[in-house]
């Protein structure tokens, strides 16, 4: 047995080379196991954050979740070139999903504060715009929330 060891001291630093080397890896939040790209958003009064700004085309799961405080959110992913701030809007400030120049691709209509949803969408390269469009009336005013800010910027690759 005595030659054996040299060939095992080899495969036990070989061993712990390879664990050294995996030590800082995890898995990628940006390509799951199945194939395509995640991106982690938060939504919250009065935002819409990704954690990236862009993806490579072909499928893209937003991974949604609601920060609050109070409020429920949506999550829309629309096609446009116009700048997220110049989408077209109806007269209570929401955006006009039938509007010029955009193209609603798909959403998720109600994420409650403090949950988690998935969407998965097949995108091309071009430009987008994710934004929350929800409207609320409270004590006679009307709150929108694409009004308030909550939209961003996002391109596909």
């Amino acid at each position: 047995m005595l030659h054996y060891r040299p060939v095992l001291g080899i495969l036990a630093v070989l061993a712990l080379v390879a664990v050294a080397c995996n030590a800082g890896a995890s898995p990628s939040a940006s390509a799951p196991a199945g194939g395509g790209t995640t991106v982690n958003v938060t939504v919250a009064e009065y935002s819409v954050t990704p954690e990236s700004e862009s993806a490579p085309t072909g499928d893209v799961t937003f991974h949604v979740t609601n920060d609050g405080p109070n409020d429920v959110h949506e999550f829309v992913v629309v096609k446009t070139d116009l700048a997220p701030d110049a989408l077209p809007t109806a007269d209570d400030g929401s955006f006009d999903e039938d509007g010029q120049g955009v193209e609603v691709i798909d959403e998720i209509e109600e994420i409650e504060v403090g949950a988690s949803q998935d969407l998965t969408v097949s995108l091309e390269a071009g430009s987008y715009v994710v934004l929350c469009n929800r409207v609320e009336t409270e004590d006679g005013e009307t709150e929108s929330h694409y009004a308030m800010g909550m939209h961003a910027a996002f391109t596909v690759e």
